[in-house]
């Protein structure tokens, strides 16, 4: 989980800057209100991008906390809810696109 959220992160340093928040969604916008050094407008619009189109906007909602909180993502991901399963497995796909999307 860690790996996936440091590499999101990571790929922001490699964007240029420019992209209107007019568009953004909830991934786009807890990207950049992020703590990290790395993000770019480029890089979190590609993860949004990538959300888009594999996370549903209920999704895209509880991902972006973890931004904030990564705490939740552990908490979620060793729960016993299946809904939380569910999520978990779609959340670990939009990680493994997005990292290899937004290198």
């Amino acid at each position: 989980m860690k790996r996936i959220l440091w590499a999101a992160c990571l790929a922001a340093m490699f964007a240029p800057l420019g992209v209107e928040t007019a568009q953004a969604g909830p991934i786009d916008r807890a990207c950049m209100a992020s703590q990290r050094p790395q993000k770019s407008w480029a890089l979190c619009r590609c993860i949004q991008q990538v959300a888009n189109q594999t996370l549903s906007r209920a999704d895209q909602r509880r991902a972006a906390k973890f931004f904030e909180d990564p705490h939740k993502a552990q908490e979620i991901r060793q729960s016993d809810s299946l809904s939380h399963e569910r999520f978990w497995l779609r959340y670990k796909e939009f990680g493994a696109t997005a990292a290899a999307a937004c290198n």
